[in-house]
């Protein structure tokens, strides 16, 4: 097992060498640049100052030199200056936001799998029921509504008619809450959705059905021997999930003025922001590439089949 998470990692550093040499090429064969008034609509730079702007941010060299020079920065963890706000580095913006970001990720992931794995299960051992009903139906509505359409709904009903929560911010425990529920809807539907069918498998299986002949309770076979087998693909689900979720959504972060990287990234992509964009996509990388790692070790501690 430990031979196999190094070799992971290892392989980890031509993938984001990959991921950041297709970020760079389709960042500059997109039409325009930071500099171009077609880019930014009005801009009142002049074609003097736009070049010299291009010459100090090394705009100006071959693509191979830039790409070059970012990945030795890179290494030592040196993004460069962003070119939206030109007052702060790439590092200072990303360590600033980014534990946001992952708080608010974890918390939301946590509810979705508590609520899912509640409503899967429920929906698997109450088949064609009203629990299964009920489940089903909360689960459609998490994945099918948007998560901008139920922060509204949230902010109405908890902020406006049963004043319990603020509308927004992020400078206490209160002001987390309907930010932390309207990113943990649709993966706690996907959750739920996958659970119910992963139950329904492993509850018919001939191992549980010997579980229940030899006078087993429902309880140690529920939890015991059928929901063991049947996280494991839930799990699968957990690692590109807490990954989407732990580095920042646009439209939560905006609607509930939440500090994180979701919004930087989506002003980086409409400013054409370099040196953001890349920093922000290898993060991303690292996240999901050690997400699954996680995942793929969790499958070996469900099942031992697959550890050896």
């Amino acid at each position: 097992m430990f031979h196999y998470a190094i070799s992971r990692l290892l392989w980890l550093v031509p993938t984001l060498l990959a991921m950041a040499l297709v970020t760079f090429l389709v960042m500059h064969a997109t039409p325009g640049s930071p500099l171009d008034p077609v880019a930014e609509g009005a801009n009142p730079l002049s074609p003097e100052t736009q070049k010299n702007l291009a010459e100090h941010y090394g705009l100006d060299r071959p693509l191979w030199q830039q790409f070059a020079i970012f990945v030795g920065n890179a290494v030592q963890g040196d993004f460069g200056h962003s070119y939206v706000y030109k007052t702060r580095t790439v590092r200072e913006i990303i360590l600033e936001t980014f534990p946001v970001s992952l708080l608010l990720g974890s918390m939301a992931l946590a509810i979705a799998v508590v609520g899912g794995l509640t409503l899967g299960i429920l929906a698997a051992l109450y088949q064609n029921r009203g629990w299964d009903y009920l489940s089903v139906s909360l689960a459609t509505v998490g994945v099918a509504v948007p998560n901008f359409v139920l922060a509204v709904f949230l902010i109405i009903l908890f902020s406006f008619v049963v004043p319990l929560f603020p509308t927004g911010g992020w400078d206490s425990p209160r002001t987390w809450v309907l930010p932390t529920l309207t990113l943990a809807m649709a993966p706690m539907g996907i959750i739920a959705r996958f659970t119910r069918a992963s139950m329904l498998e492993v509850i018919r299986a001939d191992y549980t059905l010997t579980a229940r002949a030899k006078g087993l309770g429902e309880g140690p076979v529920v939890f015991k021997h059928a929901l063991r087998n049947a996280l494991i693909p839930v799990v699968t689900l957990l690692g590109p999930m807490f990954a989407a979720v732990g580095t920042g959504s646009f439209f939560v972060e905006s609607i509930f003025r939440v500090p994180g990287m979701g919004q930087f990234f989506v002003l980086s992509m409409t400013g054409r922001d370099y040196p953001m964009i890349m920093a922000v996509v290898l993060t991303y990388g690292v996240f999901l590439a050690v997400m699954n790692l996680v995942v793929d070790l969790t499958y070996g501690a469900l099942d031992p089949r697959i550890r050896y």
